[in-house]
């Protein structure tokens, strides 16, 4: 501290120096020329004529607060976090707060702590909020249950930020006490608790709200998001590989206070992570949001809901976190300063982090043995229409409908001709033998069959196809992978993308990922396939806090009333 306070005085000279920066100041909402100086990882002042051991003259440029992601599952780019750092960090991204939700699904606090190790020596700050519904809910089957008495074990972590988010509204307003208990936990330890509560309104968010919940990600249209910032809570803005709200919610942050709302990614691939948070201010500019309320958005206000009481900002004891800008324009950050050192520059990262290595996880694609048969969906008699999941691009909300499936000898299956595809979803973790059986309209396969261990929120193995030996085959292949995402055509593999860490993830580096992503989604197309994003879109149907219609391993689920329902109407 002594050393600091003599070189914010002008005594001692500093670390680093930026010279002649446009400073881009979040708390008085100005921009102003000023040196920046930098000791041990902190600012120590704004003001001109600091000297420093180094020296960098920005005449000409900005200074602005580096980014941070509110809400983000690194399990969902697939990528471990070391490799999700080379991807984020040059854009200019230098804290997220993860919620491990997806890993601890397939491995409880195993998999949390994994998450916590391999995250560990990297110029991204990794904090995390923990899972508050592990299983989503009870109708799934998911690797772990989750109580508050778990989560009291890492609770009181420095790295822990709060309960993440709390999908299971209807257990907060109803108040179920194993629900209410993880609330209970975060408050009492002064700490948030994130929310997950798509059209929720009126008195039963009142109530959401008055439990403690204090931030939703799910508004999708100005109407909820202004309901939601009148009732005191935070607009975490999404924009997702599956799920775009920026542009529907404009609207509210041209003319509300954006001092509530900030910007988040929830889930993304890889191909989605190298424009990350940057890419979100720089839409939203150009879309006509003030410059420095989207840098805001971007950090300060960020922070200030975590209680991260020294990022965010440019001012003096904060932590230098900075990006050096050419414009308020593109947001492409010249470069990267993390804890007072160059973390890139010119997009690229300048710390080397191959040698880091994760540590060891069990194999988690534990199925009960498969045959033909489990695939079969008897009709019962005098029934030709089935409830069908509708699909609907770029959102995560589907439609019901009734279809009419092929029926023959009494089976039904897949109607290639009116897009009425047969989907499975196999429980993979306590090989109890559940497989729910149903109908997806909207993917267009007119052969072959589509597969992934990653689906929402339990990660159970998810299968779409055509036919039932192509699923057969499909499913198989990914046990012997311990996991992965995979295309099939006549019983041989298209594609396949292997996911090991906990089916969820790869060992490979950023770019192999990538490029077999965007394999599968060029084989999903050569059978068929009309999704942009076919495997993030089918990755949701069994997340079955989402409206309207969603499949698990214990059946179809009318996600409005929470119940499981029959298949044929």
């Amino acid at each position: 501290m002594e050393k600091i306070i003599r070189v914010a005085k002008g005594e001692e000279k500093a670390d680093l120096v930026l010279k002649n920066a446009k400073v881009v100041n979040v708390f008085s909402e100005e921009i102003y020329e000023s040196d920046i100086a930098v000791c041990d990882g902190i600012i120590a002042g704004v003001a001109k004529g600091y000297k420093g051991k180094e020296e960098i003259d920005l005449t000409g440029k900005y200074v602005s607060p580096s980014f941070i992601d509110g809400h983000v599952h690194i399990e969902s780019s697939m990528l471990l976090p070391a490799e999700f750092a080379k991807m984020v960090v040059p854009s200019g991204t230098t804290t997220v707060v993860a919620d491990p939700h997806e890993i601890s699904n397939v491995m409880g606090l195993q998999g949390i702590s994994f998450m916590r190790e391999a995250s560990k020596n990297l110029p991204l700050d990794v904090y995390m909020t923990l899972p508050s519904c592990v299983p989503a809910t009870d109708l799934e089957t998911s690797g772990v249950d989750l109580n508050s008495y778990d989560l009291a074990l890492l609770i009181d972590a420095p790295w822990v930020l709060g309960i993440a988010e709390m999908m299971n509204f209807p257990g907060v307003v109803n108040c179920d006490a194993g629900v209410l208990s993880k609330v209970k936990l975060g408050l009492e330890k002064i700490k948030r608790i994130d929310g997950h509560a798509p059209h929720l309104s009126g008195k039963a968010l009142n109530a959401y709200v008055a439990a403690g919940v204090r931030s939703d990600h799910e508004c999708t249209e100005p109407d909820e998001a202004i309901e939601k910032l009148r009732l005191g809570m935070y607009l975490m803005v999404r924009e997702a590989t599956g799920a775009r709200d920026l542009e529907p919610l404009i609207p509210v942050l041209k003319q509300y206070n954006t001092r509530k709302c900030m910007f988040v990614t929830d889930d993304r691939h890889p191909k989605h992570l190298k424009k990350h948070i940057s890419n979100m201010v720089k839409k939203a500019v150009k879309l006509g949001v003030d410059p420095i309320k989207a840098i805001q958005m971007a950090s300060l206000n960020t922070a200030e809901y975590f209680n991260l009481q020294k990022l965010g900002a440019i001012a003096p004891g904060y932590k230098a976190d900075l990006l050096v800008l050419n414009d308020l324009e593109n947001f492409e950050p010249e470069i990267v300063i993390k804890d007072g050192q160059i973390a890139a520059k010119n997009g690229k990262l300048t710390v080397n982090l191959d040698s880091l290595k994760p540590p060891v996880l069990r194999g988690s694609v534990n199925i009960k043995y498969l045959y033909h048969d489990d695939l079969k969906i008897k009709v019962p008699d005098g029934k030709t229409l089935a409830k069908t999941i509708n699909v609907i691009p770029k959102q995560l909300i589907t439609k019901c409908s009734l279809e009419k499936p092929v029926i023959k000898d009494g089976y039904a299956d897949s109607n290639i001709k009116d897009d009425v595809l047969k989907i499975a979803v196999i429980e993979r973790h306590k090989a109890t033998g559940n497989i729910g059986l149903g109908f997806v309209k909207g993917f267009g396969l007119k052969s072959g069959a589509i597969a992934s261990t990653v689906a929402h929120d339990s990660h159970n193995m998810i299968v779409i196809g055509t036919n039932d030996e192509d699923m057969y085959y499909a499913a198989v292949e990914l046990v012997k992978s311990q996991g992965g995402k995979i295309v099939v055509e006549n019983q041989k593999t298209l594609a396949h993308l292997k996911l090991p860490i906990a089916g969820l993830m790869s060992d490979r580096p950023a770019q192999e990922v990538q490029e077999q992503i965007e394999q599968l989604d060029e084989a999903a197309k050569k059978i068929g396939c009309k999704i942009d994003e076919p495997f993030m879109s089918m990755a949701f149907l069994s997340l079955s806090v989402i409206p309207e219609l969603k499949i698990t391993d214990k059946g179809l689920i009318d996600a409005n009333n929470f119940e499981i329902t029959n298949l044929f109407e």
